[in-house]
């Protein structure tokens, strides 16, 4: 591979000296030992503004600072605090772990990247940090996707819902690591690859490469990671939202016979069950799709060649995905009552508790239709 840059990269020159136009691309600055891994599609861009990549080291930094803390915080505390230590929360504890290692892993390489403005780390470190990004990325997705589907048994199903148990949650933990590692591995066998992205500060997989038999991973992986979590979690949100609103008009046809204002206190008639989950129903679903759709446009764009792709395009998707790991504890666990009055506990100049006690669990999932309390 590394034989068949020298002439494309020549070729270039060439022609770029014959136009009268310069020759410095995006690629100058590779180190040679990493021009195998770049596509010949990159030589044809100038090298990006250093500003951006000084932009884009910064919010790398401040986004692995604030997701290594939070998520850290949501591990440290669902695991010291008794009241938290449920089969469903350690959904949402592999979820905080992953999102932590994902952001412990890409952030500080990414930084040092834009610093030096390319990829100084090597070959080998360019497929780790892509392969750490998979296997984690992977991971947060299909926990959130099993956070999901675990909401959905509890409220949709109600007391007909078999529990979730320690073993269960453990093996479905497992699934989600054994997947993730599935997909990880098989760029690193031959079925794909890992290179440096256009920006040539980070690295993912190749959607240049013409071979269809590369192509295809792009489009197996997407399905499987992408448009299946997709539909399972817009699926289980719906009916959730479904069963939570039949719920809620029961409570008010018998408030009705029993001529009462409502079965509720006046605290829970302001902010319903049904409004709650409606918000971080929506919330979820959004920010899922805002993280992760920026990967898949610029992926499919390149194995269908239906736009170009500049270096300054690929720097979306490493943004919106990295996001994805910093406000998943804010929706996941800080909308958690109980996680706030652990974290008022624990950390009291950081709490944003409320001062009631708040006995009603929405983001975790684990209110029943039935009788409208917490089990989380």
């Amino acid at each position: 591979m590394a034989q068949q840059i020298g002439p494309v990269y020549a070729a270039y020159q060439w022609g770029q000296a014959a136009t009268g136009l310069s020759n410095r691309t995006v690629v100058d600055s590779v180190p040679p030992e990493m021009l195998h891994l770049v596509d010949p599609h990159w030589y044809q861009f100038p090298p990006m503004n250093p500003l951006w990549h000084g932009i884009l080291g910064f919010v790398i930094g401040v986004l692995g600072i604030i997701s290594v803390v939070g998520n850290g915080m949501v591990v440290y505390i669902f695991s010291a605090t008794k009241t938290l230590r449920t089969p469903s929360n350690l959904l949402v504890v592999n979820l905080a772990f992953s999102d932590f290692c994902m952001m412990l892993t890409m952030s500080p390489p990414m930084v040092i990247n834009c610093y030096y403005e390319t990829w100084v780390l090597g070959p080998f470190m360019c497929e780790l940090y892509a392969l750490f990004g998979s296997i984690f990325g992977c991971a947060s997705i299909w926990s959130m996707t099993m956070i999901a589907l675990d909401r959905y048994n509890v409220i949709v199903k109600g007391i007909a819902a078999k529990p979730m148990t320690i073993k269960t949650a453990l093996l479905r933990i497992l699934f989600i690591w054994a997947f993730a590692l599935l997909w990880t591995i098989l760029p690193m066998v031959g079925w794909n690859r890992y290179v440096p992205e256009g920006n040539m500060t980070a690295c993912g997989t190749d959607y240049l490469t013409k071979d269809w038999f590369h192509r295809s991973y792009i489009l197996v992986y997407s399905f499987f990671v992408y448009f299946l979590p997709l539909f399972v979690i817009i699926y289980s949100y719906y009916f959730i939202l479904q069963a939570v609103s039949a719920h809620e008009k029961q409570m008010r046809e018998q408030a009705k016979k029993m001529n009462v204002a409502s079965l509720r206190s006046a605290e829970a008639q302001n902010a319903s069950t049904e409004a709650k989950l409606a918000k971080v129903a929506l919330t979820t679903i959004s920010l899922w799709f805002i993280a992760w759709t920026p990967y898949l446009v610029i992926n499919y764009s390149g194995i269908f060649e239906t736009a170009a792709i500049s270096p300054l395009f690929t720097i979306w998707g490493s943004v919106f995905a990295k996001a994805n790991a910093v406000y998943n504890p804010i929706v996941y666990a800080i909308s958690h009552p109980k996680y706030k009055q652990a974290l008022e506990k624990k950390f009291p100049s950081l709490s944003c508790a409320a001062s009631s006690d708040d006995s009603t669990s929405v983001a975790s999932g684990a209110t029943t239709v039935t009788d409208d309390k917490s089990v989380a």
